[in-house]
């Protein structure tokens, strides 16, 4: 299983359709900054499922600031980032992943990529793909093992 993972898109769709385009990829993750822009996708890809949440940027938003679900027997954690104050440190952040038991805990806000692994869980941030960083992060699941890429669109 292929896994793209977005992150500040701040209204740059574009190299999101781009790394789309290039990777096909049987899930996306969108992890906010701006909600309506995981919406383009949906309507762009429509076969391609698409897991978001609400970032700082999206104000008044009903949506769930976290996420958490199972893709390929792999547990996810979700979240922009900005409840979890993670321009300050990821120890909030990390240790609510871990506690859900998240084999994937994965964050944006910072616009600045990042990955690291602890306890056997991933810990990622893709970079921002909007504001002309065109970056993003691919997961992939095989054979029960999970690997992390940071790439750019």
């Amino acid at each position: 299983m292929k896994i793209l993972v977005f992150a500040d898109s701040h209204r740059f769709v574009q190299p999101m359709v781009d790394a789309v385009t290039a990777e096909l990829p049987d899930q996306i993750i969108h992890l906010g900054d701006v909600e309506p822009d995981a919406d383009e996708l949906r309507r762009l890809f429509p076969r391609i499922p698409v897991a978001s949440v609400p970032g700082n940027c999206d104000f008044g938003s009903t949506s769930d600031v976290t996420l958490q679900f199972t893709l390929a027997g792999k547990r996810f954690f979700i979240t922009h980032g900005h409840r979890y104050g993670v321009k300050t440190g990821l120890a909030g952040l990390v240790n609510t992943g871990l506690t859900a038991r998240a084999d994937a805990i994965l964050f944006g806000h910072t616009h600045e990529a990042f990955s690291a692994w602890l306890d056997g869980a991933l810990i990622a941030n893709p970079g921002a793909v909007g504001c002309g960083a065109r970056a993003y992060g691919v997961i992939t699941i095989e054979n029960g093992e999970m690997t992390y890429e940071a790439k750019r669109a």
